[in-house]
């Protein structure tokens, strides 16, 4: 072996370890950097909690997580600490996102969020069997997930002020206990399925969407007491609206009803009706009141307003049905004689 190649192996040798040396400190600093990003981690978690434990309150025998108009873009794990919450009450707080572990509280009563920029409702929600109240109002959701609907104790649901949501999944109609929707300002074009099929459900806003025809199964929700669908582009209404006997208020101002049906009449059990703001056919002026607290302009297009038109439009029909029989009648009788 000549000298010049002992000298090449010994240089490679050396730089074999040199490499590995400086691959093995690249390695120690990167665990390095990696447990200190831990450890901050752990620092910002604990001081996180204890942030969190300070807007921890008991109201009615309820533990509580209240925090109004204070930055909360995420949640930190840190928080299952505290797992034994049976509301949260969150709002103008910019939080971007349910958390994933949501379902571990298994606690919680109420869940409102509203007024915050949450783009999508995580499916570990229908892990919350024991969920009464669930507020996601004014943010910023598209979809709803299937799995809302195992949250079975579930009794109010508001998700006003979203804009963007246009249907429900059906798998909702097995919310059982559900007597109070908000879907005010959305996108829907129909009131969804699942909404129909809903045994308990009391009231519903289903006001400025984008609803241009009511269904004929309207009737299916026989619980139903508040029916609000104000601005929207509603044209006519069912005939089979005359079979819900539970409701007693009904606002449909700022639609396209051309005409009130007759059918109304029947709703023994109607307390309240808006009609105003529509482009209706027949002009019905009604009688002076002698009310005057204010709520005679209410009147104008409300329960009085509705028998007088109805009865007005069946005047003007029994007008026009003799007018097109009597010419038939003069031209017999001129043949007669």
């Amino acid at each position: 072996m000549t000298e010049s190649a002992v000298c090449t192996g010994a240089v490679s040798a050396v730089k074999e370890v040199w490499e590995e040396r400086i691959k093995k400190h690249h390695e120690d600093v990167k665990r390095e950097k990696e447990f200190q990003h831990k450890l901050v981690r752990i620092w910002e978690d604990r001081v996180s909690l204890t942030k969190l434990k300070e807007k921890v309150t008991r109201e009615d025998g309820r533990v509580i997580l209240r925090i109004e108009k204070e930055e909360w873009k995420t949640l930190p794990s840190s928080l299952l600490k505290l797992n034994q919450l049976q509301e949260w009450q969150l709002h103008r707080t910019g939080l971007l996102k349910i958390p994933e572990f949501i379902g571990r509280f298994q606690h919680l009563i109420v869940l409102d969020l509203s007024r915050n920029t949450i783009s999508e409702i995580p499916r570990g929600i229908g892990l919350l069997t024991r969920l009464q109240e669930l507020i996601l109002s004014y943010n910023k959701i598209k979809t709803v997930p299937k799995e809302l609907s195992n949250c079975t104790s579930l009794e109010k649901l508001e998700l006003a002020v979203n804009r963007d949501i246009s249907d429900l999944p059906p798998e909702l109609s097995k919310l059982l206990k559900l007597t109070h929707l908000d879907l005010s300002m959305n996108q829907f074009t129909t009131i969804p399925l699942a909404v129909l099929d809903m045994p308990a459900l009391e009231w519903l806003d289903m006001g400025s969407n984008s609803l241009q025809q009511l269904p004929d199964s309207l009737d299916r929700m026989q619980s139903l007491h508040t029916l609000w669908l104000q601005r929207n582009e509603i044209t006519c209404l069912p005939e089979t609206i005359r079979n819900m006997k539970s409701l007693g208020t009904l606002v449909l101002s700022n639609n396209k009803l051309q005409d009130i049906p007759g059918c109304m009449e029947e709703m023994t059990n109607l307390r309240f009706v808006n009609f105003r703001d529509n482009p209706l056919r027949l002009e019905v002026t009604l009688p002076p009141s002698d009310n005057t607290d204010g709520e005679e302009e209410q009147e104008l297009f409300g329960l009085q307003f509705m028998h007088a038109y109805i009865q007005e439009s069946r005047r003007t029909e029994d007008q026009v049905n003799c007018l097109t029989q009597m010419p038939s009648s003069i031209h017999s009788d001129g043949e007669s004689n």
